[in-house]
């Protein structure tokens, strides 16, 4: 198995994704929400890039969710903090998505056979989807306003190790992959202290979304997969 990492959304090719199986992830935090909403009962997120799309998109029934700038959207149900979909409210109920980063990460993987949601959260159950899968994979960060992100390319790192695990085998990566495989080994005993250094989590944690972040660094805590069927992403 071929394992690659992208370091951001800006690195991306048009061709990097044909015939393989993409790991969007956005740690901080729309891949987190993702997982954690499909976790409490909605019946499918729908990731889309702008707000007038989520607006056009919107049925009667659905609800919106978003973010700017770390900020909820005006007029959403919403924003993007993991906690606010753990509610009864969300359940069987789809949820149109947009964020700065995470979603935009999902849209430019859809050349891909198959696109799944990672996080810290949910790796080793999204390491098992990705082998079952029977593809090579790219693994790809979101990043902030184009620029790499360390909870991200920690998570990489994390995913490769769980793909080790589960394939029973050492991937070949690129040398980015490798780098973050490495990365993720240094900090792991210190993760959720190392999240909250980043600039995202330091940036989080200013605007009052500190334990956003300390959830965010929870490693399994969700035994699910979020995977894009029919521009929706539904459990695994």
């Amino acid at each position: 198995m071929q394992v690659d990492v992208i370091s951001s959304v800006i690195e991306v090719r048009s061709d990097d994704f044909v015939q393989k199986t993409v790991i969007a992830i956005d740690v901080l935090r729309a891949t987190s929400t993702i997982v954690t909403a499909l976790a409490h009962g909605c019946s499918s997120v729908v990731p889309v890039e702008t707000v007038n799309q989520a607006k056009q998109l919107q049925l009667p029934e659905d609800l919106l969710g978003g973010e700017r700038f770390c900020k909820k959207i005006a007029g959403f149900h919403f924003g993007n903090s993991p906690f606010e979909y753990m509610t009864p409210d969300i359940a069987g109920k789809r949820i149109v998505l947009t964020t700065t980063n995470g979603t935009r990460a999902i849209q430019k993987a859809q050349r891909a056979s198959h696109v799944l949601a990672g996080s810290l959260l949910n790796a080793s159950a999204c390491a098992r989807a990705a082998v079952a899968l029977k593809r090579d994979v790219v693994i790809l960060c979101a990043g902030t306003q184009d620029e790499f992100s360390l909870e991200d390319g920690l998570c990489a790192g994390l995913l490769i190790r769980k793909l080790e695990d589960v394939s029973n085998e050492c991937p070949e990566t690129n040398d980015f992959g490798a780098a973050m495989r490495l990365a993720y080994d240094s900090a792991s005993d210190r993760l959720e202290e190392t999240l909250l250094q980043g600039s995202n989590g330091k940036r989080l944690s200013k605007i009052g979304y500190r334990e956003d972040v300390s959830f965010c660094s929870q490693i399994d805590r969700f035994d699910l997969v979020p995977i894009l069927r029919d521009q929706a992403m539904i459990r695994f």
